[in-house]
């Protein structure tokens, strides 16, 4: 491990100086477009079958905010985003721990592992099943919390924004919204480092 702790210092010392460099190269950006582009219509599949089971009344969710009025909206909405930020910081780190997962799901991902591969286009390009996984605590918290529909659908959106954003390798540092610099180490370190730095979009889970 110590070895591995080297390597990872070594490689992120000089950090912020690389970042400021690093432009990913055309045919890097060309294929996270394709892997992208194969995988979208597949992500959308997620959308499509909560929306089904939420006009079936299967979840908790409730079309209007006067339904349950401002507070317990603002209390659901809270209840709702610690569900999903801990499904997906576990779900992420699982698809690291787990080898198979990683070798046959997440690894489509890592291959941008340098700074110039890395661009917002990456932050789509996984293997559809694992885009779906890392997207699923979005769906189980409707069956665990009520949550308003154009919120959830909302933060869905939002999340994909997010998701370009951190690999953009331009850190905002918006705390407690986790910006392109943490993630940008996470796709640096050695892969043996990596479930130390599993990360989701409040810094709260990355500290931990």
């Amino acid at each position: 491990m110590e070895d591995y702790l080297k390597s990872f210092v070594e490689e992120t010392s000089g950090y912020n100086d690389i970042v400021l460099d690093a432009i990913p190269s055309r045919k890097a950006m060309l294929l996270q477009i394709g892997v992208a582009m194969k995988a979208m219509p597949w992500y959308c599949a997620l959308p499509t079958v909560s929306e089904y089971m939420i006009e079936h009344g299967w979840t908790k969710c409730f079309s209007r905010i006067s339904d349950v009025g401002w507070i317990a909206y603002i209390g659901y909405l809270v209840g709702y985003l610690v569900i999903v930020e801990f499904g997906i910081y576990w779900m992420h780190r699982e698809l690291h721990d787990i080898k198979p997962l990683y070798k046959y799901l997440h690894a489509t991902h890592h291959i941008y592992n340098k700074q110039n591969t890395l661009s917002p286009f990456a932050g789509l390009a996984f293997h559809p099943v694992d885009g779906i996984l890392q997207a699923i605590p979005h769906v189980i918290a409707l069956f665990l919390v009520p949550m308003h529909f154009s919120t959830h659908i909302a933060l869905l959106f939002v999340e994909a924004i997010w998701t370009a954003n951190i690999h953009d390798c331009i850190h905002g540092k918006l705390w407690p919204v986790m910006g392109a610099g943490y993630h940008t180490i996470h796709h640096h370190v050695p892969p043996q480092l990596r479930t130390l730095h599993n990360m989701d979009g409040l810094d709260v889970w990355n500290s931990s």
